[in-house]
């Protein structure tokens, strides 16, 4: 299965989803977060930076929830277009 190579849009959401997450992790270690979410930490550093920037849902949904993120807010901030 080839995927489909990902638009610049794309990315730079994913890039935004890392950086709110990381932000909202705050001083929480990254091993913490991501056991309490049922995700590797090798996972939750791939979001965090970007390198994984359209993970699945559900392993969104968990994260936000450990980190008390809404993902309607979530999913709000990740859709901003840069101004």
């Amino acid at each position: 299965m080839v995927r489909t190579p990902l638009t610049p849009e794309e990315r730079e959401r994913g890039e935004r989803l890392g950086r709110l997450l990381r932000e909202a992790r705050g001083g929480r270690s990254m091993t913490e977060v991501a056991a309490a979410a049922g995700v590797s930490a090798e996972t939750l550093r791939k979001i965090e930076t970007g390198r994984a920037p359209t993970p699945a849902f559900f392993t969104v949904a968990a994260l936000a929830g450990v980190l008390g993120l809404s993902m309607d807010d979530l999913a709000a901030l990740c859709a901003l277009v840069a101004a």
